[in-house]
């Protein structure tokens, strides 16, 4: 370890005055600071790590917080970073991220950076701040594999790399490939988010399968849709099937949830296309623990925290966890359908304006007993991590 790069602990734990929720501010800096994207893992799976994004240096870096010690550890000196690429592997051995033109990873223990793939000088970044264009990667659960979507002229390349041998391939070609996830336990099976139009997508890590598993539904008004977003894989999707209906059918093998923003969440069966009821309230960016047993999602339009909710019974009866109190920039959630296909945003009349670090984004601790957030609540966006109640755990296992 670099002790250059170490700094003294910044955390203070507070109460939530609405729900009495221990919550510990982990970074206390002014400047921008972030965890991963929702459904992505913000600690390695022994939890020995809290990895986040600082601006500190006037520019995004990897860091990460010793959680036996509280000291905050710079990972990466490096111009280019694309500061939602980042993904720690499970063993807490490296963090990957994509900078500049190429695909990297640090070392946590040494700092050693790595350059795995040059995708050459054409490559970009998709323009924008949703979506394709923050950049997200995922890692399979065994660390073997990572996928990357690469923007190269007008289109995205689908790109998986070993990380054991270097070797790469480019599986799929697109107009666009957005939050890519590998399967929680299959590295062979991905999912990606396709256009508003056409939303969520599986394919195969050889790149055979690739198919829309989802068709959006037309609302009561002509020309308005429903707004299909921010979905994620259901780690224990056979004990779901069983707990709504034991009898009915065969439990499925595999199954997304997603929000069908504002009017709660959905299961898909990627296999049969049966689709289920999850919640029912504004869940924004839903995530789901590890155990497949508790879900939370934080709210906008109204904003009523972050609420907790049982994926498996079909009901999913939010309960409030805590009130970030962030700012949650995105006026254009404040809809009851998918707004890109309204006219006036097809002639340009207004612009996405959705800063993605105002956003609380909850994420799960591995053991499911926190869950990371991001809020702007003191006027910089800071690092924030909630305890979940015993009773909430016992209540759902």
């Amino acid at each position: 370890m670099n002790r250059d790069r170490v700094q003294p602990p910044e955390s203070r734990t507070f109460t939530d005055p609405r729900t009495g929720a221990r919550v510990r501010q982990v970074t206390n800096h002014p400047s921008i600071h972030h965890h991963p994207f929702y459904y992505l893992p913000c600690m390695d799976d022994a939890m020995r790590r809290l990895f986040f994004v600082s601006h500190r240096t006037g520019r995004p870096e990897v860091w990460c917080e010793g959680r036996a010690t509280g000291e905050l550890q710079q990972l990466t000196d490096q111009p280019g970073i694309a500061e939602w690429s980042g993904h720690p592997s499970h063993d807490g051995r490296y963090v990957y991220y994509t900078a500049g033109q190429a695909a990297w990873r640090v070392a946590t223990e040494t700092g050693e950076v790595e350059r795995l793939v040059d995708f050459g000088a054409l490559a970009g970044r998709e323009p924008g701040m949703v979506g394709a264009a923050m950049g997200t990667t995922t890692l399979s659960h065994d660390n073997r594999y990572w996928a990357v979507p690469v923007k190269v002229g007008a289109k995205l390349r689908f790109t998986v790399i070993d990380t054991a041998t270097g070797a790469h391939e480019t599986i799929l070609e697109a107009d666009t490939i957005g939050h890519p996830e590998f399967h929680p336990s299959d590295n062979t099976l991905l999912r990606y988010a396709g256009s508003h139009k056409q939303r969520i997508w599986v394919i195969n890590r050889d790149g055979t399968g690739n198919r829309l598993v989802y068709d959006r539904k037309p609302l009561a008004k002509p020309g308005q849709y429903e707004w299909i977003v921010h979905e994620t894989w259901n780690p224990q999707p056979n004990l779901v099937a069983n707990l709504v209906d034991q009898e009915a059918r065969p439990a499925p093998r595999r199954e997304i949830v997603t929000a069908n923003w504002p009017r709660g969440c959905i299961g898909i069966d990627i296999d049969t296309g049966a689709v289920r009821p999850v919640c029912a309230f504004n869940a924004w960016h839903p995530s789901i623990d590890r155990q497949g047993t508790l879900m939370c999602a934080d709210t906008t339009f109204p904003d009523i925290g972050l609420q907790l909710f049982d994926p498996r019974d079909g009901v999913g009866t939010p309960r409030p966890l805590c009130f970030p109190g962030a700012t949650k920039e995105g006026k254009h959630w404040n809809t009851d359908h998918c707004p890109y296909d309204d006219e006036d945003y097809q002639q340009g009349k207004w612009k996405v304006y959705a800063p993605q670090h105002t956003h609380p984004h909850p994420a799960f601790s591995p053991d499911g007993r926190g869950v990371v957030f991001t809020s702007d609540r003191t006027g910089h966006s800071e690092v924030y991590e909630v305890e979940v109640a015993l009773q909430h755990k016992e209540k759902h296992e």
